[in-house]
């Protein structure tokens, strides 16, 4: 079971450029597909002046969810080679925008693609690549007295506490790997019934 993943720490930066043409690439860490196209939005507002603002998209931890965009581009000749990029590193939760300004000279479809292609590489290599867990959650009640058995869990398998209240009743919401989630329950289940 698959449980951790590489993104990027935060923004990057990238530049390339060729036969006069400039190709700035953005790499920014994105959880959701309403932030991406906000950057899409900010981006070609800020480089109003640009030809072309060409992305990339990869999001989840299982990688499926994805887009790229040529932004007026041959087509193939931009979003992809840049996609390209997120998929040879194996990043995800990361979108990756590469603004052009025209040199008066035309590329050719092989050059657009090694352009785009080297101006995303280069805002990945300048980031700092990080791996994170997918975590589950894990909610239960529990009477007070056990506080101390369900506490060596937490402790043992290094679990997050999301939430406790103690009332009558105690209730906790624990995160963990998800490869640990069914460990969690078991040890929880056996601190919650001690005989």
């Amino acid at each position: 079971m698959l449980d951790e993943y590489k993104t990027i720490k935060a923004e990057s930066k990238g530049t390339y450029s060729e036969l006069r043409s400039k190709f700035l690439a953005f790499a920014h860490p994105v959880r959701s597909v309403d932030e991406a196209m906000s950057l899409v939005e900010q981006y070609q507002r800020k480089y109003y002046d640009a030809r072309h603002c060409c992305w990339a998209y990869m999001l989840g931890s299982e990688r499926e969810t994805f887009r790229s965009n040529d932004n007026g581009e041959p087509s193939g000749t931009a979003g992809k080679p840049i996609l390209g990029q997120i998929n040879s590193n194996q990043l995800t939760d990361i979108m990756i925008l590469v603004v052009r300004y025209f040199g008066g000279v035309k590329l050719g479809t092989s050059g657009l693609i090694g352009a785009y292609k080297t101006a995303a590489a280069e805002a990945i290599q300048n980031a700092e690549i990080v791996t994170r867990t997918v975590d589950e959650e894990y909610t239960f009640d529990f009477e007070y007295p056990l506080m101390n058995a369900v506490m060596k869990v937490v402790r043992d398998l290094d679990a997050r506490i999301v939430s406790q209240s103690y009332d009558m009743d105690c209730k906790m919401t624990l995160s963990i790997r998800r490869s640990k989630i069914d460990e969690l329950k078991e040890k929880i289940a056996k601190a919650l019934s001690p005989f």
